[in-house]
């Protein structure tokens, strides 16, 4: 019979072995993207400045709704010679403005303006995001073959110059040779020292952006499927860009402050009605103090004024507001100028990093040659060592070239990606749920007061985690 604790030890062993012999599941560039995408801070940072843009809507909104307030007092006073008197009151009054000849509404207008605006501001703080991510990824990659490629020249070097030494101890080459090939290991281990410096920069850098150390990082993915050229490449730039997008919306706000200074001049009709309630103490005919008396009174109203003149505040406000139109129209300008450039920028390296590959591929291929050729030829005594040396390191050079060049080309299309706007979680389809601008704005862009007007804003605020 088997026991109880020996059933228990196969258990754990069998187990064990199960998850020994299960594969390490590769890191992609997805799985990069989504963990940058939920680690960074600046995504809820960009989030409730939204939230706060929302929240100015609803403060516009509210200027059209009306103002209720109460008030109460109580008072003590004692004239000389006399006794003293206490009175006490309660006032309830509602203020509203009935009609300002559309100043109100252009600041509600405005202010959606600068929502939209900001919206776009987040999803450039998303797109940022998943551009260092990216980056992260290819530098750890590039860095970790170029520690594989350096470990492999010191070894190939370590080898040549044991051979060297051999040779020499039997007398067919110099101590110069040696000495040549101590010289180039040395470097050689230099330059993997480098490289390990380098691969750990990268990997603090993806944790970083990640919030987490590299794994297994899998091989990339195909290469995004890009417009025809790159005049084209530009069209969907402007369309989708959100730094153009984001410059077209504070324009039109800027357009908007022009019309808000000028309806600074119109007049303004406001209402109110006031309920009061006072009760105090009158003197009496002998000098004493009387009963208590109530009184209660309802007054109602409207009021109609405009500001002529304000000793020329008016009129700079609305110069201001024009040079505000005049700067945002520039930035417009030179934001469209600037993603015209990165997308072409970004084209450029494609093409040049197409190249470089092409051109490494055919210099790999005759240094290879040559480096075979020139150690067959040292065996035979035609070739000194630092020959054999200088062919090795013109093969490595080369070898560390092509991965240089073959991560830029693939950094060079997520780049062209992000100067297109098409660098996010949705365009990706990276699979995970994003934030809804419009829930939040939904819940607050008509100023909710009471409970039952909160409702929905309550779970919104539940299901951003800021309840």
């Amino acid at each position: 019979m088997i026991g109880l604790s020996a059933i228990r030890r196969l258990s754990a062993a069998a187990v064990l072995s199960l998850a020994t012999a299960l594969p390490v599941m590769a890191e992609s560039l997805a799985d990069t993207m989504v963990a940058a995408y939920r680690h960074s801070a600046l995504v809820e940072q960009s989030r409730a400045v939204l939230r706060a843009a929302d929240e100015d809507v609803a403060t516009a909104v509210a200027a059209l709704r009306p103002v209720l307030q109460w008030a109460a007092s109580h008072s003590v006073s004692k004239p000389e010679d006399s006794s003293s008197s206490r009175s006490s009151s309660l006032s309830l009054g509602m203020e509203m403005t009935l009609y300002d000849w559309g100043r109100s509404q252009i600041a509600i207008d405005a202010a959606k303006e600068q929502v939209l605006a900001t919206r776009q501001a987040l999803v450039g703080v998303e797109q940022d995001i998943i551009l260092a991510a990216t980056i992260s990824f290819f530098d750890v990659r590039s860095a970790l073959e170029q520690v594989a490629l350096m470990e492999n020249s010191v070894r190939v070097i370590g080898q040549e110059r044991q051979a060297a030494r051999d040779r020499f101890e039997v007398g067919e080459i110099t101590v110069t040779d040696v000495a040549q090939a101590d010289a180039q290991l040395a470097a050689s281990r230099a330059q993997l020292v480098a490289a390990q410096g380098d691969l750990e920069i990268a990997r603090e850098n993806y944790m970083a952006a990640t919030g987490r150390q590299p794994g297994t990082l899998a091989a990339p993915p195909p290469l995004p499927t890009l417009p025809a050229n790159v005049d084209a490449a530009r069209a969907v730039a402007q369309r989708n860009h959100p730094s153009v997008l984001q410059a077209q919306r504070s324009a039109a706000a800027a357009e908007l402050g022009i019309a808000a200074a000028r309806a600074e001049r119109n007049p303004t009709l406001s209402g109110s009605v006031a309920a009061q309630v006072q009760r105090g103490q009158t003197q009496g005919l002998g000098g004493g103090l009387g009963e208590y008396r109530t009184q209660r009174g309802l007054s109602a109203g409207v009021n109609l004024s405009q500001t002529l003149y304000a000793g020329g505040r008016l009129s700079a406000s609305l110069r201001k507001a024009m040079a505000n139109r005049d700067q945002a129209r520039a930035t417009l300008l030179n934001v469209s100028r600037q993603v015209s450039q990165e997308v072409g920028t970004a084209w450029a390296n494609i093409n040049v990093a197409r190249a470089q590959i092409s051109a490494i591929d055919e210099q790999i291929s005759a240094a290879q040659q040559a480096y075979d050729g020139v150690r067959e030829e040292a065996t035979l005594g035609a070739r000194t060592t630092l020959d054999v040396l200088d062919a090795e390191q013109a093969l490595l050079e080369a070898r560390a070239d092509k991965i240089t060049a073959e991560a830029n080309l693939q950094l060079a299309h997520y780049q062209l990606l992000a100067a297109m706007g098409l660098l996010t979680v949705e365009h990706l389809n990276l699979g995970i749920p994003t934030y809804d601008p419009s829930q939040y704005y939904n819940a607050v862009r008509n100023a909710p007061a009471s409970s039952r007007q909160g409702e929905s804003l309550d779970r919104v605020l539940r299901a951003i985690g800021r309840d």
